[in-house]
């Protein structure tokens, strides 16, 4: 063999064993385990925070976010009996006040994330012809879906409305309590209610299934505000912060806003 011809060999191996180790490296870094950042949340900013999710990963390459969606109360529930929760986010000002005064939040890093209003829905295809609150007592309403007052903000919202204009007591037999506000989304879209009240950015996540009938009058229910905040117990403070800004950064804020969500108010949430 000439010697050019050795040395060419001797390059290509060279470039081949490059190529190799670099393959090697690779499938370890892929396969090391990623720290995860555990964000329990209202199930009605799944989609915005999902975006957001995805956003905070690209920013942070070792890291994937991990969402645990429900019901605020019963989120909180979890977060008091010992879920290894890095941020919660609830759809109240209740919950986080109660993890407050437990001392399971870090008080600081405590605002209002985003605000939300809540609105009468009817399937897409009714017959009951619903044009305002009032006419939920109108016999061919048979069922009312609404979250559970107890533990879904949403219910306590809707719950409310319905007090403040006298409905509450005389629809006490028409009424569907869920375990979470996109439960009563998906009753209406089926066609399995004839209404329920949810939240704007529910009927607009569910588009064509649903009507908006009426937006809850003013003065009727407080503004829905959703509290983030940093766990105490978190092993990952800086992380859960990090998540935290950019949430309410200009970037997470736009997500929210794109899906029907509220700019929060100016003055913080502590």
């Amino acid at each position: 063999m000439l010697q050019g011809d050795r040395e060419t060999v001797r390059r290509r191996r060279g470039w081949l064993f490059g190529l190799a180790a670099l393959v090697a490296w690779y499938a370890v870094a892929s396969a090391a385990p990623k720290s995860e950042l555990l964000v329990s949340a209202a199930i009605s900013l799944k989609e915005p925070l999902q975006e957001i999710g995805v956003r905070f990963e690209q920013r942070h390459p070792g890291v994937k976010v991990v969402f645990n969606w429900g019901a605020s109360g019963a989120l909180q529930q979890q977060i008091e009996q010992g879920a290894p929760v890095d941020v919660y986010i609830s759809a109240a000002s209740q919950q986080m006040d109660d993890l407050k005064v437990k001392g399971l939040i870090l008080p600081e890093t405590r605002h209002t994330l985003t605000v939300n209003v809540v609105v009468l829905i009817i399937p897409a295809v009714s017959r009951s012809h619903l044009v305002s609150f009032k006419d939920l007592t109108k016999p061919e309403v048979k069922l009312i879906a609404i979250g559970n007052p107890q533990t879904v903000p949403a219910g306590e919202y809707a719950r409310a409305i319905l007090t403040s204009l006298d409905l509450w007591d005389s629809l006490q037999p028409k009424l569907i309590f869920t375990g979470n506000v996109r439960q009563a989304l998906a009753y209406v879209a089926r066609g399995e209610v004839e209404a329920a009240l949810v939240y704007a950015t529910d009927a607009q996540s569910a588009g064509a299934a649903v009507q908006v009938v009426a937006i809850a009058p003013e003065g009727s229910s407080p503004l829905a505000r959703y509290p983030i905040a940093v766990m105490k117990p978190s092993l990952q403070p800086a992380l859960a912060r990090a998540f935290v800004d950019l949430a309410l950064s200009e970037a997470g804020q736009r997500i929210l806003k794109a899906h029907g969500f509220l700019l929060p108010p100016k003055t913080p949430t502590h």
